[in-house]
């Protein structure tokens, strides 16, 4: 068995608070534009087999339990202890918590205090742009609010990311260079202009200028890419990692790091721009608990082509903390089949695997993010 320390996720959610029936849980395990097919459930899919696989044991089930008797259980404990349970089972040390998700989540402390872990912030950018327009009357004073805002976040969080919806990978693969200022004032005043309260940003122009002043800060920037990224039904090549080539490339050199969240099914081209580019890291994500019963194979297929250095676990958790668990316990299931099977057929010894483990599952992400200059 490889062993590996405990985790650092780098990319999640919170989870929801509330409790959930068996229609509202299944609605949470994929990211779909519409019900699932007549007659099935989302639980008939990779995601859920693997949730009914891992889950159950952490609440005092069998494993492949029905949905019905999991969820029963579920309400038994109560949202707060059933949470508690599949966070502390994870055997995750640290969360990167994305806070931009509307909904009523945890916040970083709570994530933290439910999993026995450390948990730190990820700042969402467009939100930043959204909260300088709610307090900005006019565009000079929302470009000066804008990037004291983004100054202020800089400080405290770990990283900069960009919401999966927004589009970005095909914006910068369009245009990867920082927009000028007569560009950004013509752009920021027709979206004050249009914007409803609380209106998303989806300007091209300003998603450009939200990227660039991440990548001043020199903080880890996080590009979320591959079929996670963007609104359920847009097309999926829209998201695929290979688009911010010209951007990885005007980037190097400038000393901020960049992290390309997910990239399933386009997952060799962002281990290709990791092996190719020095501030490139790739991320496993959320891929392998989508892939449950292949996530060895997708796995696997990372490792082909990147240098081991530049791979970082994440869960891609979201809502239930089922997905927080799942993408756990998967990566380290998953991780072992591949190394001990290289182990098995001579190719590795045990300790080379064992420190490549610990790389991936913690390492990196401690090195890139700086964790333990934080206390």
């Amino acid at each position: 068995m490889i062993e590996t320390p405990p985790l650092v996720d780098q990319y999640c959610h919170g989870v929801l608070r509330t409790e959930l029936g068996l229609g509202t849980f299944e609605a949470q395990l994929i990211r779909s534009a519409g019900p699932p097919a007549a007659g099935t459930t989302f639980f008939d899919t990779q995601t859920g087999f693997a949730v009914r696989r891992w889950c159950p044991p952490l609440l005092g089930l069998e494993p492949h339990c029905t949905p019905a008797r999991y969820l029963a259980r579920r309400r038994e404990l109560g949202v707060v202890e059933s949470g508690r349970r599949l966070l502390r089972g994870s055997g995750v040390a640290a969360y990167l918590v994305d806070t931009g998700v509307p909904g009523d989540l945890t916040v970083p402390k709570e994530l933290a205090l439910a999993g026995d872990a450390e948990a730190f912030e990820v700042v969402r950018l467009e939100l930043l742009a959204e909260q300088a327009a709610d307090t900005s009357g006019t565009v000079p004073a929302f470009l000066a609010n804008l990037a004291e805002a983004v100054h202020h976040a800089a400080a405290a969080a770990v990283a900069f990311t960009c919401g999966a919806d927004a589009g970005y990978p095909a914006v910068l693969g369009r245009d990867p260079e920082p927009p000028g200022p007569g560009e950004v004032r013509g752009a920021a005043g027709r979206w004050l202009a249009r914007r409803p309260r609380g209106g998303a940003v989806r300007d091209p122009v300003l998603l450009r200028h939200l990227l660039w002043s991440a990548v001043a800060t020199r903080l880890p920037l996080q590009l979320h890419t591959g079929a996670g990224a963007g609104e359920p039904g847009q097309r999926p090549d829209q998201a695929d990692p290979a688009l911010l080539t010209e951007f990885v490339r005007a980037t190097a050199g400038l000393g901020t790091r960049l992290v390309l969240l997910g990239g399933y099914p386009y997952h060799r081209h962002a281990a290709q721009l990791a092996a190719a580019f020095p501030h490139v890291h790739a991320d496993l994500g959320a891929a392998l608990g989508q892939s449950g019963a292949r996530a060895a194979g997708v796995l696997a297929e990372v490792l082909e082509l990147a240098p081991f250095g530049k791979l970082l676990f994440s869960s891609g958790g979201r809502r239930l903390p089922e997905l927080h668990a799942v993408g756990a316990l998967v990566f380290r299931e998953a991780l072992g089949r591949v190394l001990g099977g290289w182990v098995g057929e001579g190719a590795w010894s045990w300790r080379d695997a064992e420190r490549v483990a610990a790389m991936v599952a913690a390492g990196n992400a401690r090195r890139v993010y700086r964790l333990d200059e934080r206390g």
